[in-house]
């Protein structure tokens, strides 16, 4: 007996669509670029990652539209989405962006930490030692990323926590355009430094600290040099007419 042939409609699933499928597409592109398997300036083509992942081109549209917004991507007009590479100027901004939210958020969070709350801590440092004793050094990062999440969820402040994890969420970026990678660790003496200080309620010693961590953490990367010229013009300047 002869086989019913199938309908067209039904010899190939429709590509997925909403927000689910947008989610997966922004995770999976977060997750390449914190892995270094995305760098700075990789073209993101929505025909190809939509073929890849089996979505519409509208859902990765609209999930490029999203990483645009947290400025993990550069949406060029005519020209597609791409990596960012945040400039030395944007990257200095950055952390200080970050050392202004955190250090607010260590303060509020020393007066006001309860004992779950450090045990909680605690155990985020614990994870995230280990992952560096046995050379896991993507999830010892991954971890220490999670730590200053924590850290902003338990102080409370929630508009402040969003925009530290977009911040934070940025900062491997600013590793690979200047640093070549992301540094090897956070800081766990500096973390478990940290705890003890909110553990004691002393939200001075907690701010400096932070303060220190942050600067360490910048002066990791190579933000001291001028961003390089765009022209010849600009490179060369008067010395070559002089010359």
């Amino acid at each position: 007996m002869a086989k019913q042939s199938t309908p067209a409609g039904r010899a190939r699933r429709a590509p997925d669509s909403g927000p689910a499928a947008e989610q997966r597409i922004l995770a999976a592109i977060q997750e390449a670029i914190f892995d270094h398997r995305l760098g700075p300036g990789a073209k993101l083509k929505e025909l190809a990652l939509a073929e890849l992942f089996h979505v519409s081109r509208g859902t990765v549209r609209a999930a490029l539209a999203r990483l645009g917004h947290t400025k993990l991507v550069e949406l060029r007009l005519n020209r597609g989405a791409v990596v960012a590479s945040p400039s030395a100027d944007e990257s200095r901004q950055i952390f200080e962006a970050r050392c202004a939210i955190e250090c607010a958020l260590v303060a509020k969070l020393a007066a006001a930490a309860s004992r779950s709350d450090l045990k909680a801590l605690r155990d985020c440092v614990a994870s995230e030692k280990a992952s560096y004793a046995r050379g896991d050094e993507r999830t010892g990062l991954r971890l220490s990323i999670d730590f200053h999440c924590k850290l902003a969820e338990l102080a409370g402040n929630a508009v402040l926590a969003r925009i530290l994890e977009e911040l934070v969420a940025r900062t491997p970026l600013i590793a690979l355009t200047h640093g070549g990678r992301v540094p090897s660790t956070c800081g766990v003496d500096d973390h478990l430094a940290l705890i003890e200080a909110l553990a004691r309620r002393d939200a001075r010693r907690a701010g400096e600290l932070m303060r220190e961590h942050i600067g360490h953490l910048e002066l990791q990367l190579n933000l001291q040099w001028p961003e390089p010229t765009r022209t010849l013009a600009e490179a060369f300047g008067p010395r070559a007419v002089a010359a």
